[in-house]
């Protein structure tokens, strides 16, 4: 069948979705019988795009201002409930204190009886149980593996993988940037100097609270709590606290007594609850956490059956969280087909 796409959103994520499905069309399709139609578009800034005839990628890529009207329905609601699409694609930004406007592009999408594939943490944080009740009331897919941890398949590989163990804890790195500013703490730097290489290569924003404060990290903390852990746990109950304190002495300390400094993201079960927390923790070197340098991110299951697994890779990128959508949309065609 010919999946009929609408992309909410095309900032980077999108643009690097877009890259992947020109380059791949004719691989996904002998390989995995894949076909697809991008047949919306919407962004706030560039405007929207539909055609029932379908948006060619790499020319959406190349001339997105001659494919995008900025008058053309703005409103990514209207986009979603007016176009042909048979899957949403929303990847705008992430809001982490109200979910929207993902939120309700997701509930527009599950009411007009279309599949969703989103990388946006905001709703999956907030509002997991309500989302999922409605695309399953409608028997519509929903998909989520970009939410932690980019293309890495983390969400897969738990929900798959490790189908059967109970899971007593989940711990991980889960955010790039203050992963790359600690390890550039550790070869010299300041803070002020690691954030500074960061925002020029392009790990941090020239805002970075969102992660060096560890809200990025407790969006994800929170997803993998709704995904694996029974989602009963609330933004107010994690316990938070990022990586601008910690000082070159704080590192060097860890080092001396053979220990590393990472921002760590973890759950644990304590009897019928389940406790959240964000913090700089100083890991001796034999976890294998303390290996993952730079940009790399990790997450740890606790498991009853195997101990404990962990999986590592990029943590964020444009091509890697497209990836991510790429990997949901071909679970979608092999579940539907």
């Amino acid at each position: 069948m010919k999946h009929k796409l609408a992309l909410i959103g095309f900032g980077n994520v999108g643009q690097g979705l877009a890259s992947i499905l020109a380059d791949k069309r004719s691989m996904l399709a002998r390989t995995y019988g894949f076909e697809f139609e991008i047949v919306a578009v919407s962004d706030i800034q560039k405007g929207s795009a539909l055609s029932s005839k379908g948006i060619d990628p790499e020319e959406l890529l190349k001339r997105p201002e001659a494919i995008l009207d900025k008058s053309l329905r703005k409103d990514a609601l209207a986009v979603i409930r007016e176009c042909d699409a048979t899957v949403v694609v929303e990847i705008t930004y992430t809001d982490l204190t109200t979910g929207e406007p993902a939120t309700s592009h997701l509930k527009a999408a599950f009411g007009t009886g279309k599949h969703v594939v989103t990388t946006n943490k905001g709703p999956l944080a907030l509002h997991f149980k309500d989302l999922g009740a409605m695309a399953a009331a409608k028997k519509l897919q929903f998909r989520y593996e970009g939410t932690v941890m980019a293309g890495t398949p983390v969400i897969s590989f738990g929900m798959t993988n490790l189908a059967g163990c109970d899971f007593s804890e989940i711990r991980g790195i889960f955010n790039g940037t203050t992963n790359f500013i600690l390890t550039q703490m550790e070869a010299g730097m300041s803070y002020g100097e690691a954030l500074k290489k960061a925002q020029e290569l392009g790990y941090a924003e020239a805002d970075p609270t969102g992660d060096v404060e560890g809200f990025d990290t407790m969006g994800k903390v929170l997803i993998l709590a709704n995904v694996f852990m029974d989602g009963k746990l609330k933004k107010e109950e994690v316990s938070r606290t990022g990586i601008t304190k910690l000082t070159p002495d704080d590192i060097r300390k860890a080092a001396s007594e053979g220990k590393r400094w990472k921002l760590i993201g973890s759950l644990k079960r304590e009897g019928d609850r389940v406790a959240g927390s964000v913090r700089p923790q100083a890991l001796p070197l034999s976890n294998p956490l303390t290996s993952v340098m730079g940009a790399t991110n990790a997450a740890q299951f606790v498991t009853d059956l195997l101990g404990e697994v962990t999986v590592v890779g990029p943590g964020a990128g444009r091509k890697e969280t497209g990836f991510a959508v790429l990997s949901d949309l071909l679970d979608i065609h092999r579940t539907i087909s």
